[in-house]
């Protein structure tokens, strides 16, 4: 799994008809910057108005997956947002001027080869993973339906259908890692039982649906006359069923490709949860209204995990910034040089981290026998991690100075002492203006606030 952010190098447009909708639409994946998600664009409607895909905007789930935000709806959004997680792809804006994006051939496949033809790009910022921290669980008995997840340092999944059909039976579908995404899931496509079209013709869906985007598993005898009815309903001059129980339609491409579909729509409905996830995921008999009430119980876990807004560190990643790189952008040196590494950075956060060791020269004078870190320190380490964040506001960072202006509202929670590790985590509070920067500060050891504060930076050019 990467661990870097990624969006794509260039605008991408794919075009065709929705599935439910029967619109043609054109949709274009366009770059976007670190952490900005998932987001669809219509616009065709007035003021192009945003549509987040949250989980949270889930308002339809009628054999697809709906939002809808900023009074906009996006339909059957599950096989895009599935292409974008298996190509590990974080960040990216998708432009529709239709309500639905195109079914191509009912899988993701072709927007993989159009992301594909854009070029991914990687991103300065670390993939902010939610790795499962416990089991969860959803389900519904009266459908049959569990989803579960577990604890693990990766992402898989595993799923099982089983439809009482003697066409189908049960089948399973699983990947160990998310790069087999492309070559074992993305080309599989959506499928329907023969006799839900008539009804979902009525409950006017599919009306973009076609032999040639969706695979019609026959589940019961057909007699002429209703294969002359559904030649009329699907607009075929011809409606036959093939060998396996397939109607009309080339061979699968896979023995067990519904539930590889099934596995599909999946990761697509679980993109909602809004960040990427570290985990074990056992589903039995999904379907989009489980998928998206797990998906909810997954956010509900993250909100509670991060509620009090610590970062994580694994310090097995590579940091974005090294000590090397540090000493490169700040003018500190032994022994006032503070901060280690630099795990996060965007245009309006960064996180730093520092080790406390005994060996530090402050710990001769305060504090001998009980050695405590100075709350002085602390101060100055976080002020030279946001140090890192106001100079990657300019270009050439290396020709300016940082000053520390003020603070404000500072408060020590705990003591700090050696064994420690500290991250720092400072955010801006508005734009800089006029060399002027505001930002928030806090300091957390093994999970717990230490430290926080309100501080002002300035920029000054350095031949000023």
């Amino acid at each position: 799994m990467n661990d870097k952010q990624h969006t794509i190098t260039a605008p991408v447009t794919v075009s065709g008809i929705g599935l439910h909708t029967g619109v043609v639409s054109n949709m274009t994946f366009k770059p976007a910057p670190i952490n900005h998600g998932y987001k669809f664009q219509r616009i065709d409607l007035p003021g192009q108005p945003i549509v987040a895909a949250d989980v949270d905007n889930v308002v339809d789930l009628s054999r697809g997956t709906t939002i809808e935000q900023n009074g906009a709806r996006v339909n059957t959004v599950e096989h895009t947002l599935a292409a974008l997680v298996g190509l590990q792809i974080d960040n990216v804006l998708i432009q529709l001027d239709g309500p639905e994006p195109p079914i191509m051939d009912g899988s993701s496949i072709e927007f993989v080869k159009a992301l594909h033809a854009a070029g991914l790009q990687e991103q300065n910022a670390l993939r902010n993973y939610f790795e499962i921290p416990k089991g969860l669980s959803y389900i519904d008995e009266d459908r049959g339906v569990e989803i579960a997840a577990l604890p693990l340092d990766d992402y898989r999944l595993t799923v099982m259908v089983d439809y009482n059909s003697p066409v189908l039976g049960s089948q399973h579908a699983s990947i160990t890692d998310i790069n087999q995404f492309e070559k074992e899931i993305a080309s599989c496509r959506t499928f329907v039982f023969l006799h839900e079209l008539e009804m979902l013709y009525k409950q006017n869906l599919i009306k973009g649906g076609d032999l040639d985007n969706a695979i019609v598993i026959v589940d019961r005898v057909v007699q002429e006359d209703e294969l002359t009815h559904l030649s009329d309903l699907l607009k075929k001059q011809k409606v036959e069923v093939k060998e396996e129980g397939i109607l009309n339609n080339t061979e699968l491409r896979y023995k067990n490709e519904p539930a590889r579909h099934k596995l599909l729509d999946l990761i697509g409905d679980l993109a909602l949860i809004g960040r990427p996830i570290k985990g074990q995921i056992l589903a039995a008999r999904p379907g989009h209204a489980a998928n998206v009430a797990f998906a909810k119980k997954v956010k509900k876990m993250i909100h509670e995990a991060t509620i009090k807004n610590v970062p994580t560190y694994d310090p097995k990643k590579k940091p974005v910034m090294d000590i090397n790189q540090i000493a490169a952008t700040l003018p500190h040196r032994y022994p006032f040089l503070l901060i280690d590494k630099i795990i996060h950075l965007d245009e309006t956060t960064v996180t730093g981290v520092k080790n406390i060791t005994m060996n530090e020269p402050f710990f001769q004078g305060h504090f001998p026998g009980n050695p405590v870190l100075p709350g002085v320190i602390q101060i100055e380490a976080m002020a030279q991690t946001g140090g890192i964040l106001v100079l990657n506001t300019v270009e050439n960072p290396e020709e300016y100075w940082t000053y520390f202006l003020a603070i404000d509202k500072c408060r020590f929670k705990r003591k700090v002492v050696p064994g420690d590790t500290i991250i720092f985590k400072c955010e801006l509070l508005a734009p800089v203006k006029r060399g002027i920067a505001k930002m928030s500060g806090q300091a957390f050891v093994a999970g717990q606030l230490v430290m926080e504060a309100e501080m002002s930076a300035s920029i000054v050019k350095k031949d000023a």
